[in-house]
């Protein structure tokens, strides 16, 4: 099962107690969160947890995710599409998002949990649209700004030959985008730390139901 664990870790440091709501913001029973003032639903949380059981993104594995785990997700998920929408920064190609449409809806109707007839098409959809906004939107915040240097890849290539046992050499363009692709989530990681520090994040006491 893929975590979040450091990033989870983190926004629990910052979450007030729900009773203490401030500005008169009062969290009903059928909320989970609130992020910024944007409400987040129990039932939001719900359909988010199936989506990763169900594996819905294409290239996905199925993830069973804790209510807790899948309503910390879903506050980062929702933190990102705030500074999208504020930066208008992240768009979504229209033939893109048809394809990975239809496949998510393949494998929502193969899904074998009883969770997927909570869950119309359209929902489906438009959670396909949100995950490549904010690909996208990461794509053009952070990975652009990730570089990883000739010097660098020398000394990946350099300490994986003088490991013990080391099979066949990967290419110097391999460990380069390996090595990309890691700062990337890392520097995302950090984007969210920072995204979430500075936010107003206020907590139902009823998420654990």
């Amino acid at each position: 099962m893929k975590r979040v664990v450091p990033i989870l870790a983190f926004l629990a440091l910052l979450y007030p107690f729900a009773g203490n709501a401030a500005d008169g913001y009062r969290i009903y029973e059928s909320t989970a969160a609130s992020v910024n003032g944007e409400v987040l639903f129990l039932s939001d949380i719900a359909r988010e947890a199936c989506f990763y059981r169900c594996a819905a993104f294409p290239g996905s594995q199925e993830e069973i995710l804790s209510a807790v785990e899948t309503r910390d997700r879903l506050i980062l998920d929702t933190l990102a599409l705030q500074e999208q929408k504020k930066l208008l920064l992240g768009t979504v190609d229209n033939s893109v998002w048809e394809g990975h449409a239809r496949e998510a809806d393949s494998r929502m109707t193969a899904c074998a949990s009883s969770c997927r007839r909570e869950i119309t098409r359209e929902q489906t959809r438009e959670w396909i649209h949100k995950k490549l906004l904010i690909r996208d939107f990461f794509d053009r915040r952070v990975a652009v700004f990730v570089e990883v240097k000739d010097d660098d890849v020398r000394k990946e290539l350099e300490r994986r030959s003088a490991a013990p046992g080391a099979g066949e050499k990967p290419t110097g363009e391999q460990v380069r985008d390996e090595m990309l692709d890691a700062r990337i989530r890392e520097e995302i990681r950090n984007w969210q730390i920072r995204a979430a520090s500075k936010s107003r994040l206020i907590l139902s006491p009823q998420e654990e139901r």
